[in-house]
């Protein structure tokens, strides 16, 4: 049984987003950047989609779509079964250059051995002007840091606290999960940076009424470079 279920945990955000208006929850930020991009000729790759991702929500304002994943069993799992899916590694991208106008990856770049060859490969399908949008943790975070201090970076403490599956938890790496790091990364792969938006989210403490409160507080108090997801948005850039 989790310490914090996924349910509650959700609970704790609504209410974070009630008790402080204007505040949304890194997974909206993202939706809400990747569907400005989308459109009826639009070409899609969700990379690193795993058993559903954004195009679950979004797959009806895309003209053409597909899913990659480097775990099989996830993909075929596909909670959107319409989408077309391939099992690849970010590394190698079974696709001809520029094939898409956006690529959207979520909780994907914290778990690559080496985020700099999978970016060149995003930048190879884009076509020139297209645009890459990502989520991912932010490194610089106490919770995240204090995880690599302790050595929990291969998802101990996610599957006791927040009881999720085994199947569904890989390694961390954090090798493209601070903005110096992920600026350098980007521009060096012809990928121009034209966001990168730091997002709090107290609620991974909410384990109790005492622990939220005291998670909202301290939140405070965090330096906005530090908080806990990152959220990119890159162009395409002829080298």
């Amino acid at each position: 049984m989790p310490i914090l279920s996924l349910e509650r945990q959700e609970a704790c955000r609504r209410r974070y987003a009630r008790e402080h208006p204007g505040w949304q929850p890194a997974s909206h930020v993202y939706r809400d950047r990747v569907a400005a991009h989308l459109g009826p000729s639009v070409r899609v790759l969700d990379l690193g989609c795993g058993r559903g991702g954004i195009l679950e929500e979004l797959h009806e304002q895309v003209g053409w779509a597909v899913g990659v994943d480097a775990d099989g069993c996830s993909l075929r799992e596909h909670r959107l079964p319409s989408l077309p899916r391939v099992v690849a590694r970010a590394e190698t991208l079974p696709f001809p250059g520029g094939t898409f106008d956006l690529v959207c990856c979520s909780w994907v770049l914290e778990h690559l051995p080496d985020p700099e060859w999978a970016l060149r490969e995003v930048a190879r399908v884009l076509r020139p002007g297209g645009r890459f949008v990502f989520l991912t943790p932010n490194a610089c975070h106490p919770l995240l840091a204090l995880n690599r201090w302790l050595g929990w970076t291969h998802g101990r403490a996610v599957r006791w606290l927040y009881g999720r599956a085994e199947a569904d938890i890989f390694p961390a790496r954090y090798r493209a999960n601070t903005i110096p790091v992920l600026m350098a990364l980007l521009r060096a792969t012809s990928l121009e940076p034209v966001a990168l938006i730091p997002v709090g989210d107290p609620t991974y403490l909410a384990f109790n009424e005492v622990l939220y409160r005291l998670a909202v507080w301290a939140e405070r108090w965090i330096s906005p470079s530090a908080r806990v997801h990152l959220i990119g948005e890159a162009i395409r850039v002829v080298s």
